[in-house]
């Protein structure tokens, strides 16, 4: 446990080198791989999922655990589950909890042979691996698109290529078309129309790839800057023009009184407008920018209603119940109007700073409470966990003032 305690002197400014985005490093390495490509990966992601696929590609072995990483469980099936071998996926007992059905149901019906070895529907797994068939498949449109990428990436190399019909309201859009943009760079093409993706078979092409960096690691520093008026900061290695979608923390932001200037390394970041008095925002396309907000809102007493959250209920813990749990510590009672929605309609109770804020294993519950420090120094429970996407955060606070104990 540590306990996290302000700047002595405010606003706060800084430069920030921010990590590589894991959500672009992971694709990369699988890309890299289905092209046969011994070219480099520059800026790769220095964090604990992109650490177990390096260390899974490999395939030195055949039973991996891969932890808490879920981007890492679902891209690695898929990708396994095409690759002659036999293989056994396992992970974290949160892991064993996270339901993987809709993706093994899916490789099935196209001809992979994957079974469950525990509690169907659930990791661990046992995989087949053998060239698959391919095919025409049907898929909720509202499954993490986690699903949805992992099969369109191993799509051009199955014998029949992939026609993917996703079948109502489509959510974590930016996400599939990151997924896209990056298989046209690595030489494959597909075609997206209306709710139906095509993907004939084709070769990938070997290509040196370079990672940017992490919009929602971006997202903490955006967070400070909102709850330290006058505070400004450079942060390094961002494009205005990103397939991430939690490039749109920008926009988000200006609601919150930040000004977002982009230059030829980065982005600067300055608190110099009043927020909203209310904020309404739907988050189904950037689930992962919501604890972040969450927290911050609050703290400015901003009173909100976000839905789109169907997915945080399925992630590293259920953030929905996390972050309802945390934020009483800090004197906050917020509410879930229905499935997929939170509010706060301003009410309060009294804090209880001495409380420590629990982390659930979720690395971006220890990163979004983090700004809460600079209105009363809090605890926070097991920082270790920001290794899963931000290694460097607790350093990254004291190089511009904020000290830990």
């Amino acid at each position: 446990m540590i306990q996290l305690f302000p700047p002595t002197t405010q606003p706060v400014t800084g430069s920030i080198g921010l990590p590589a985005s894991k959500s672009i490093s992971n694709r990369a390495l699988i890309l890299s791989m289905l092209s046969k490509s011994t070219k480099e990966i520059s800026h790769l992601a220095d964090c604990d999922d992109t650490k177990v696929m390096l260390e899974t590609l490999k395939l030195d072995k055949k039973t991996f655990d891969i932890g808490a990483a879920g981007t890492s469980m679902r891209f690695l099936t898929a990708y396994l589950s095409n690759l002659q071998g036999n293989w056994i996926l396992t992970g974290s007992e949160r892991m064993k909890n996270r339901p993987i059905a809709v993706l093994i149901d899916a490789l099935n019906h196209l001809g992979a042979d994957i079974e469950y070895i525990e509690k169907a529907g659930y990791p661990p797994l046992r995989i087949s691996g053998k060239a698959l068939q391919g095919g025409k498949i049907k898929l909720a449109g509202n499954i993490s698109s986690q699903y949805i990428s992992a099969l369109l990436m191993i799509a051009p190399t199955m014998k029949n290529g992939l026609e993917m019909t996703l079948e109502g309201k489509i959510i974590s859009i930016p996400y599939i078309r990151m997924t896209l943009h990056m298989m046209e760079e690595f030489g494959v093409s597909a075609k997206w129309e209306g709710q139906t993706i095509t993907i004939p078979h084709q070769e990938y092409r070997p290509i040196a790839f370079h990672v940017e960096s992490d919009w929602s690691a971006a997202s903490y520093w955006y967070a400070i800057a909102a709850l330290s008026k006058g505070s400004s900061f450079k942060l390094l290695g961002l494009k205005k023009e990103s397939t991430q979608g939690d490039s749109q923390v920008a926009k988000i932001f200006e609601s919150l009184g930040i000004k977002s200037e982009f230059t030829a390394d980065g982005v600067v970041i300055s608190s110099v407008a009043n927020p909203v008095s209310n904020f309404v925002y739907d988050f189904i396309n950037q689930p992962d920018l919501a604890q972040t907000v969450v927290v911050c809102c609050c703290l400015l007493n901003i009173p909100f209603s976000f839905s789109g959250l169907q997915t945080l209920k399925i992630k590293e813990t259920d953030r929905i119940a996390a972050l309802k749990n945390e934020m009483v510590k800090l004197g906050y009672i917020l509410e879930e109007p229905e499935d997929g929605m939170l509010a706060w309609n301003g009410q309060r109770t009294n804090p209880d700073y001495e409380q420590a804020i629990c982390t659930y294993e979720d690395h971006r519950m220890a990163m979004a409470f983090a700004p809460a420090a600079l209105i009363h120094p809090i605890k926070i429970e097991h920082p270790e966990v920001v290794s899963k996407s931000y290694p460097e955060f607790w350093s990254d606070l004291q190089s511009v003032g904020f000290s830990i104990k």
